[in-house]
């Protein structure tokens, strides 16, 4: 058994304990496996492994590895989880199935557009990313302003949108990690309700937060899909954006 997939069996039961703890069923929180710097074939290895959703930073290093992977693009579900700028706008929009960094409207229109022009390809699913610990190092909007970006948004073709996603400041303190999450999940549930009629918002259902260190906070505070690199992938190298 290789480590890839016997780390990948240790974070599922993790995940499980975490979802029961929380009194919530398991298989309602999605297991991204982020696989930034780490090459194809270790994303071979954790497919073989059950894993089939990836999550990449950087748009060039995964469409490589999208194209690389090609053959088994049918079993694979990509993810852009990355800062976004407008001249990488069309790579993400034409290789990748969802994007989940979404803080400006203008990087949606264009992803909208683009994605438009590939008529082989359904809608990008999107997530509206919350700077939830108000950093100024660290990319999304603040919650004041999460609504009026996601009614926007709602209304562009070519997108669906999916939810939110945050990334809290790094904290040992697990009622801090409680009480960040817990705010990203109550403007959610805000949202929510208040456009509970809007076409544009049938398919909001999802809450990205949660990772190696802070899951368990993060899946009792209601995420649905948790964001785990070296975990499970090992330790990570550096690389250039």
């Amino acid at each position: 058994m290789s480590q890839v997939t016997t780390k990948l069996m240790m974070l599922r039961q993790r995940l499980e304990l975490a979802a029961l703890a929380a009194k919530r069923e398991p298989e309602d929180i999605q297991l991204l496996a982020v696989s930034k710097t780490f090459p194809a074939i270790a994303v071979e290895e954790a497919m073989h492994a059950g894993q089939t959703a990836f999550g990449e930073n950087y748009a060039q290093e995964g469409v490589e590895k999208i194209q690389q992977l090609s053959k088994l693009r049918p079993w694979l579900e990509w993810h852009f989880i990355g800062p976004l700028q407008s001249n990488k706008t069309r790579d993400v929009a034409e290789h990748f199935d969802w994007v989940h960094s979404i803080d400006r409207l203008k990087i949606a229109e264009r992803l909208s557009t683009q994605r438009g022009e590939f008529s082989n390809l359904g809608p990008l699913q999107v997530c509206v990313q919350i700077n939830v610990s108000e950093e100024d190092s660290k990319s999304g909007i603040s919650l004041e302003e999460v609504d009026a970006l996601c009614d926007a948004i709602s209304k562009l073709p070519h997108l669906a949108l999916r939810g939110l996603m945050a990334i809290p400041a790094p904290s040992d303190d697990v009622s801090q990690q409680h009480q960040s999450f817990a705010a990203v999940r109550e403007c959610f549930v805000g949202i929510k309700a208040k456009h509970s009629n809007d076409v544009g918002f049938d398919f909001f259902d999802t809450l990205s937060m949660g990772m190696s260190d802070d899951l368990e906070a993060a899946i009792t505070e209601g995420s649905t899909m948790v964001r785990i690199g070296s975990a499970i992938f090992g330790k990570r190298d550096k690389i250039k954006a």
